[in-house]
């Protein structure tokens, strides 16, 4: 199945070559967690501040659990710091 990855800030350096500005097509499978694409994708969690599917944040001890669906769109900020 196939969803919208979507990485923001600085996190963009891990997206694959073939990505379109911060976002990327990735095909899964059902069985695949968030916590595994993130992995699969090697991003730091340190990095992995704010993680969303369709707008809806996904706390850090569900990712591991949480499956996707077909059409979704997984996005991920860094820790952002200003002022």
């Amino acid at each position: 199945m196939q969803i919208t990855f979507k990485l923001f800030a600085s996190l963009g350096d891990y997206l694959p070559a073939d990505a379109r500005a911060n976002q990327v097509e990735l095909d899964i499978a059902e069985s695949d967690t968030v916590q595994q694409i993130l992995d699969r994708h090697q991003l730091p969690e340190r990095l992995t501040h704010l993680v969303l599917i369709n707008g809806v944040f996904v706390p850090r001890a569900e990712r591991p659990e949480r499956f996707l669906s077909a059409g979704d769109q997984l996005a991920v900020w860094p820790p952002i710091a200003g002022g």
